[in-house]
């Protein structure tokens, strides 16, 4: 039998039904507590689904009145318990304590604080990396004693040592002679910020916090203070002074402020077989804090602490190179500055500047009236799209990012010996992809700026020979096509101008006339691209195309674009151009 809980903060939840065999939950009256009710508060459940921003009870955050938000102000602390293990046997107590970790998103279950490492200068005078050194530490004492250590190479003379050397001499070579090993060895590059030296400041590599969030031992004065655990898990697990590279495990946040009489019987168990395979050699129970800074947060849970709770949260956006397009609504615009901010905060480097569009497209040439909320101010940027390259400027020609598994698909279509007409050009995205693939392709739009990159376009790509580029009229382009199409035949037409496409169709009446015999003629296919609000999009496209024809076209595959709004629907309609209409009077 299975359980279905629905939760959400702040409201009820409704428990349907629960599993006839317990599972190993730390405290055993919750389940007392729900055989007496249906009904629980997510506060009234012992166990989190990781943090959030009203985790801690603190009041809601009020909007900036500049815009500029206050990052300390997110900042949350939670007390958690942790086990300070050796750094050697970490990492198989995670895989086999990771059910009672905490497994937060975003935050590692290992921790690493200052201390938990061996002194830099020790470390060198052990010339070892990992271990206690114990045993390396005993032979220098003894050493600086004046007492044998029990090493018979060490007793030889400085001669008689280097002899047995070079008798011992393999395939491992100047290993065995330290000063010529580093010798023969590669210098390994120095990294300031890995060496602890940056702009004479000492930097712990791996220690303090990250941008993300910090983890701070509460009370870790020495071994005065340490818990002694010697009780429960045996003599070994006393308390005493660490030798060697340490690590915390973070244990749930249900085990914060508690002892290790209150542990679960798991992570008793495990920790008990560990120190009687004599793998686990000490451990101790600390108390931490463990603080997430503004950066940890997700941008849908900033929005959701900033705006009101009534307010829909605004998570989708456009994205064209370093800028993001946000299309808001009415209820947000007196917070775009904020939301905008933290867009940018969180797609930063990727998105470096974040616009809004201020009204619907009306103009000929369908450019936006962009406002830009935050970053800089530079609306001209780069977008790479299947392999191809493309300048745009968002201010003065049109571009839309969405579309871009559409142009995918419409390229797909064409053949290596297709020759293209796309009339609505724009700066190229169809007419560049499609000139890798076909013969040759005539690309023309009315905006000048537009077919200014569009020709940019074409040398950035490297496809001068095959694409010619037009500005004119999208009827005058058609017809001066096809009146000069002597070495090129068109044989695939793409109108994607969706609000006015439609119109144009009547330039297709008697296109090709009688200058070429309908026996040799090849008919081209047409590739429209229109809206519809209707309940049936598909049939009310196909009478409008039908309509300014003036003729009935009975094949036209329809395929469903986008949905640009409530109801209404972006199609493409592929037909063959019918030769009552090409070669009309």
């Amino acid at each position: 039998m299975s359980c279905y809980l629905a939760f959400r903060y702040h409201h009820q939840v409704a428990v349907s039904s629960f599993p006839s065999c317990k599972p190993s939950f730390p405290n055993p009256s919750f389940f007392s507590t729900i055989s007496q009710t249906k009904t629980l508060t997510l506060d009234a459940l012992p166990f989190r689904h990781g943090p959030t921003l009203r985790h801690v009870h603190t009041p809601p955050l009020p909007p900036p009145p500049d815009g500029r938000i206050d990052r300390e102000s997110f900042t949350r602390s939670f007390d958690l318990a942790a086990l300070r293990v050796p750094a050697a046997e970490c990492s198989s107590l995670e895989r086999r304590l990771r059910g009672h970790l905490l497994n937060w998103p975003r935050v590692r279950n290992v921790a690493r604080v200052p201390g938990d490492d061996l002194d830099p200068e020790l470390k060198k005078l052990m010339r070892s990396s990992e271990g206690d050194g114990g045993d390396r530490l005993r032979s220098l004492a003894k050493r600086v004693d004046g007492e044998s250590d029990g090493d018979e190479e060490h007793r030889l003379s400085p001669v008689l040592y280097r002899e047995k050397l070079v008798k011992d001499f393999n395939c491992r070579g100047f290993l065995n002679f330290r000063n010529l090993a580093k010798m023969s060895r590669p210098k390994k590059k120095k990294n300031s910020l890995k060496n602890g030296k940056e702009e004479g400041l000492e930097v712990k590599r791996g220690v303090g916090k990250n941008d993300f969030y910090a983890v701070e031992v509460v009370g870790d004065g020495g071994a005065g203070e340490e818990e002694d655990m010697s009780g429960l898990l045996g003599v070994g697990f006393g308390p005493g002074r660490w030798r060697g590279p340490t690590r915390l495990l973070l244990l749930d946040e249900l085990f914060a402020k508690k002892g290790a009489d209150e542990l679960p019987k798991a992570v008793k168990a495990v920790l008990e077989g560990c120190a009687t395979r004599e793998k686990l050699s000490v451990v101790e129970l600390v108390q931490c804090h463990l603080t997430l800074f503004y950066d940890y947060w997700q941008m849908n849970e900033l929005l959701e602490a900033l705006l009101p709770e009534d307010m829909v949260v605004p998570t989708g956006f456009e994205t064209v190179g370093h800028i993001a397009h946000l299309n808001l609504k009415d209820e947000h615009l007196p917070y775009k500055n904020l939301i905008a901010q933290v867009v940018l905060d969180k797609n930063k480097p990727k998105i470096q500047t974040v616009v809004n569009k201020m009204d619907p497209i009306h103009n000929e040439y369908r450019t936006m009236q962009l406002e830009v909320l935050a970053g800089n101010h530079s609306l001209v940027t780069t977008v790479i799209e299947n392999g191809y390259r493309f300048q745009v400027d968002l201010a003065t020609v049109y571009w839309n990012s969405r579309l871009g598994s559409e142009r995918i698909r419409l390229v797909d279509c064409f053949t290596g010996s297709d020759v293209i007409c796309d009339v609505f050009s724009g700066v190229g995205p169809i007419a560049i992809s499609a000139a890798k693939k076909v013969k040759h392709v005539y690309a023309n739009d009315l905006n000048p700026i537009a077919v200014d990159y569009l020709e940019r376009n074409v040398v950035l790509n490297k496809l001068e020979k095959k694409v010619q580029v037009f500005n004119m009229d999208g009827r005058r382009f058609i017809s001066t096509v096809f009146a000069r199409q002597n070495h090129y035949p068109i044989t695939q037409v793409v109108m994607n101008l969706p609000n006015d496409a439609v119109e144009f169709l009547d330039v297709f009446q008697g296109i090709l006339g009688s200058k070429l015999k309908k026996d040799n003629c090849h008919l081209p296919k047409i590739h429209i691209y229109g809206f519809s609000k209707a309940e049936n999009p598909e049939f009310d496209f196909h009478e409008r195309i039908n309509k300014v024809l003036c003729d009935k076209v009975i094949e036209i595959d329809m395929h469903r674009v986008r949905l640009v709004a409530p109801g209404k629907w972006m199609l493409c309609g592929s037909f063959i151009l019918p030769p009552s209409i090409a070669f009309a009077d």
